[in-house]
Protein backbone atom coordinates (compact mmCIF):
# COMPACT_ATOMS: atom_id res chain seq x y z
CA UNK A 1 0.00 0.00 0.00
CA UNK A 2 1.36 3.43 -0.89
CA UNK A 3 0.35 6.94 0.09
CA UNK A 4 0.78 10.02 -2.03
CA UNK A 5 0.69 13.54 -0.64
CA UNK A 6 -0.69 16.16 -2.98
CA UNK A 7 0.16 19.82 -2.56
CA UNK A 8 -2.52 21.87 -0.83
CA UNK A 9 -4.69 24.06 -3.09
CA UNK A 10 -4.69 26.72 -0.33
CA UNK A 11 -1.76 29.08 0.02
CA UNK A 12 0.26 28.70 3.19
CA UNK A 13 -0.60 31.42 5.74
CA UNK A 14 2.05 34.00 6.40
CA UNK A 15 3.00 34.18 10.07
CA UNK A 16 2.87 38.00 10.16
CA UNK A 17 -0.69 38.27 8.85
CA UNK A 18 -3.72 37.64 11.00
CA UNK A 19 -5.80 34.64 9.88
CA UNK A 20 -8.74 37.03 9.48
CA UNK A 21 -6.86 39.88 7.75
CA UNK A 22 -8.33 39.30 4.26
CA UNK A 23 -11.86 39.22 5.70
CA UNK A 24 -14.12 42.22 5.86
CA UNK A 25 -16.95 42.08 8.29
CA UNK A 26 -18.81 45.18 7.08
CA UNK A 27 -21.09 45.59 4.10
CA UNK A 28 -21.31 49.00 2.50
CA UNK A 29 -24.80 50.10 1.52
CA UNK A 30 -25.46 53.18 -0.59
CA UNK A 31 -28.67 54.95 0.40
CA UNK A 32 -30.11 58.36 -0.54
CA UNK A 33 -28.98 59.70 2.86
CA UNK A 34 -25.39 58.53 2.31
CA UNK A 35 -23.19 55.50 2.82
CA UNK A 36 -24.18 53.07 5.57
CA UNK A 37 -21.77 50.50 6.99
CA UNK A 38 -23.51 47.37 8.29
CA UNK A 39 -21.99 44.59 10.36
CA UNK A 40 -24.17 41.50 10.89
CA UNK A 41 -22.49 39.01 13.20
CA UNK A 42 -24.42 35.77 13.54
CA UNK A 43 -24.04 32.16 14.57
CA UNK A 44 -22.72 29.68 12.07
CA UNK A 45 -25.59 27.18 11.83
CA UNK A 46 -24.61 24.16 9.78
CA UNK A 47 -28.18 23.00 9.10
CA UNK A 48 -31.01 24.97 7.56
CA UNK A 49 -34.38 24.71 9.33
CA UNK A 50 -35.67 22.36 6.60
CA UNK A 51 -32.63 20.06 6.94
CA UNK A 52 -33.01 20.05 10.72
CA UNK A 53 -36.70 19.12 10.42
CA UNK A 54 -35.84 16.26 8.06
CA UNK A 55 -33.16 14.96 10.43
CA UNK A 56 -35.50 15.07 13.44
CA UNK A 57 -38.25 13.31 11.49
CA UNK A 58 -35.85 10.59 10.33
CA UNK A 59 -34.49 9.92 13.84
CA UNK A 60 -38.00 9.99 15.35
CA UNK A 61 -39.39 7.63 12.69
CA UNK A 62 -36.51 5.19 13.20
CA UNK A 63 -36.92 5.20 17.00
CA UNK A 64 -40.68 4.70 16.76
CA UNK A 65 -40.32 1.94 14.13
CA UNK A 66 -37.94 -0.01 16.38
CA UNK A 67 -40.23 0.56 19.37
CA UNK A 68 -43.30 -0.60 17.43
CA UNK A 69 -41.46 -3.73 16.33
CA UNK A 70 -40.55 -4.63 19.92
CA UNK A 71 -44.06 -3.70 21.16
CA UNK A 72 -45.50 -6.09 18.53
CA UNK A 73 -43.10 -8.80 19.77
CA UNK A 74 -44.39 -8.35 23.35
CA UNK A 75 -42.05 -5.78 24.96
CA UNK A 76 -44.78 -3.28 25.83
CA UNK A 77 -42.62 -0.81 27.81
CA UNK A 78 -40.38 -0.02 24.85
CA UNK A 79 -43.01 2.17 23.14
CA UNK A 80 -43.55 4.63 26.06
CA UNK A 81 -39.79 5.08 26.47
CA UNK A 82 -39.38 5.66 22.74
CA UNK A 83 -42.13 8.29 23.00
CA UNK A 84 -40.18 10.01 25.82
CA UNK A 85 -37.06 9.88 23.66
CA UNK A 86 -38.85 11.60 20.76
CA UNK A 87 -40.33 14.24 23.11
CA UNK A 88 -36.86 14.95 24.52
CA UNK A 89 -35.44 15.26 21.02
CA UNK A 90 -38.19 17.69 20.00
CA UNK A 91 -37.57 19.75 23.17
CA UNK A 92 -33.85 20.05 22.45
CA UNK A 93 -34.51 21.02 18.84
CA UNK A 94 -36.98 23.72 19.94
CA UNK A 95 -34.40 25.10 22.38
CA UNK A 96 -31.79 25.09 19.61
CA UNK A 97 -34.21 26.79 17.22
CA UNK A 98 -34.92 29.57 19.72
CA UNK A 99 -31.28 30.65 19.67
CA UNK A 100 -30.27 29.64 16.13
CA UNK A 101 -31.05 33.14 14.84
CA UNK A 102 -29.21 35.05 17.58
CA UNK A 103 -27.10 37.83 16.08
CA UNK A 104 -25.50 41.23 16.57
CA UNK A 105 -26.06 44.09 14.15
CA UNK A 106 -23.90 47.21 14.08
CA UNK A 107 -24.97 50.08 11.82
CA UNK A 108 -22.80 53.13 11.19
CA UNK A 109 -24.56 55.98 9.41
CA UNK A 110 -24.80 59.75 9.69
CA UNK A 111 -22.27 59.90 12.53
CA UNK A 112 -24.14 57.40 14.69
CA UNK A 113 -23.27 53.81 15.60
CA UNK A 114 -26.26 51.67 16.51
CA UNK A 115 -25.68 48.28 18.17
CA UNK A 116 -28.45 45.67 18.43
CA UNK A 117 -28.01 42.25 20.05
CA UNK A 118 -30.79 39.69 19.60
CA UNK A 119 -30.77 36.73 21.98
CA UNK A 120 -33.88 34.59 21.65
CA UNK A 121 -36.84 36.97 21.61
CA UNK A 122 -35.01 39.76 23.50
CA UNK A 123 -33.32 42.60 21.61
CA UNK A 124 -30.92 45.02 23.36
CA UNK A 125 -30.21 48.27 21.51
CA UNK A 126 -27.56 50.90 22.19
CA UNK A 127 -26.72 54.01 20.16
CA UNK A 128 -23.48 56.00 20.21
CA UNK A 129 -22.21 59.12 18.49
CA UNK A 130 -19.51 57.75 16.21
CA UNK A 131 -16.97 60.41 17.17
CA UNK A 132 -17.19 59.42 20.87
CA UNK A 133 -16.94 55.63 20.64
CA UNK A 134 -13.97 53.78 22.11
CA UNK A 135 -13.23 50.26 20.86
CA UNK A 136 -11.23 48.09 23.26
CA UNK A 137 -11.07 44.59 24.72
CA UNK A 138 -13.76 43.89 27.30
CA UNK A 139 -12.55 44.33 30.88
CA UNK A 140 -12.25 40.96 32.60
CA UNK A 141 -12.91 39.01 29.41
CA UNK A 142 -10.43 39.97 26.71
CA UNK A 143 -12.20 37.86 24.13
CA UNK A 144 -15.12 40.23 23.42
CA UNK A 145 -14.90 43.74 21.94
CA UNK A 146 -16.23 46.53 24.15
CA UNK A 147 -17.74 49.67 22.65
CA UNK A 148 -18.03 52.53 25.12
CA UNK A 149 -18.89 56.18 25.06
CA UNK A 150 -21.33 58.71 26.52
CA UNK A 151 -21.69 56.58 29.67
CA UNK A 152 -22.91 53.53 27.73
CA UNK A 153 -21.29 50.20 26.96
CA UNK A 154 -21.97 47.40 24.52
CA UNK A 155 -20.11 44.12 24.07
CA UNK A 156 -19.90 42.65 20.58
CA UNK A 157 -18.17 39.73 18.89
CA UNK A 158 -19.99 36.83 20.57
CA UNK A 159 -20.57 35.14 17.21
CA UNK A 160 -17.11 35.81 15.74
CA UNK A 161 -14.27 33.32 16.15
CA UNK A 162 -12.02 34.42 19.03
CA UNK A 163 -8.95 34.79 16.84
CA UNK A 164 -10.92 37.05 14.44
CA UNK A 165 -12.15 39.48 17.11
CA UNK A 166 -9.02 41.70 16.97
CA UNK A 167 -9.58 42.08 13.20
CA UNK A 168 -13.20 43.06 13.88
CA UNK A 169 -12.06 45.63 16.47
CA UNK A 170 -9.50 47.05 14.05
CA UNK A 171 -12.11 47.33 11.29
CA UNK A 172 -14.52 49.09 13.66
CA UNK A 173 -11.78 51.52 14.73
CA UNK A 174 -10.94 52.34 11.11
CA UNK A 175 -14.60 52.89 10.21
CA UNK A 176 -15.19 55.09 13.25
CA UNK A 177 -12.01 57.06 12.58
CA UNK A 178 -13.16 57.64 8.99
CA UNK A 179 -16.52 58.89 10.25
CA UNK A 180 -14.82 61.18 12.75
CA UNK A 181 -12.61 62.64 10.01
CA UNK A 182 -15.65 63.19 7.78
CA UNK A 183 -17.51 64.90 10.64
CA UNK A 184 -14.50 67.16 11.32
CA UNK A 185 -14.37 68.17 7.63
CA UNK A 186 -18.10 68.93 7.67
CA UNK A 187 -17.76 71.12 10.78
CA UNK A 188 -14.81 72.97 9.17
CA UNK A 189 -16.91 73.65 6.07
CA UNK A 190 -19.79 74.92 8.23
CA UNK A 191 -17.46 77.33 10.06
CA UNK A 192 -16.15 78.83 6.79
Amino acid sequence: MTATLAPSPWPAPTPAASPCSPWRFARELHTPSGVVLLWVLRRNCSLSPRQLLRAVLAVSAAALAVALFFWWRGATLVLPFAGLEVLGLVGVVLLYGRHATDHETLTLSNGELQVAHQCGSRVDRTAFRAACVRVEPRAGDASLVELSGQGRRAHVGRYVLPHCRPALAQELRRALRGTGAAAAKESELELK
